[in-house]
């Protein structure tokens, strides 16, 4: 199962969690924190480093610069986190490929 990033989900992240272990569902989210309530996977951007890159921004325009000639921008580094502790209690083994891939392992 696939959690969106929503303001709901996100507040409902550990029923989520909890729900989709009972039913044996294995999720996949963007933000850590549903890695940390539960989910098997975690997988998205870096948010320090959009909100360092968004300072970038706001630097540009205060020294004058229209916020229209930016150009727009793609997040550069992405982070995985794997929760090992779900994916023991469903059952699953998850390749050492991916775990060493991984910026974080959640025992």
């Amino acid at each position: 199962m696939l959690l969106v990033d929503d303001p709901a989900v996100y507040t409902g992240r550990d029923e989520i969690a909890r729900h989709a272990l009972q039913h044996r569902l294995p999720t996949m989210a963007g933000l850590p924190e549903n890695a940390a309530a539960g989910c098997l996977f975690a997988y998205g951007p870096d948010r320090a480093d959009l909100f360092r890159s968004a300072a970038g921004y706001v630097d540009k325009i205060l020294k004058g610069a229209k916020p229209g000639d930016l150009p727009i921008a793609q997040p550069t580094k992405l982070e995985l986190i794997v929760n090992l502790k779900t994916a023991r209690a469903l059952g699953l083994t998850i390749p050492a490929s991916v775990l060493v891939r991984a910026n974080e392992v959640i025992e």
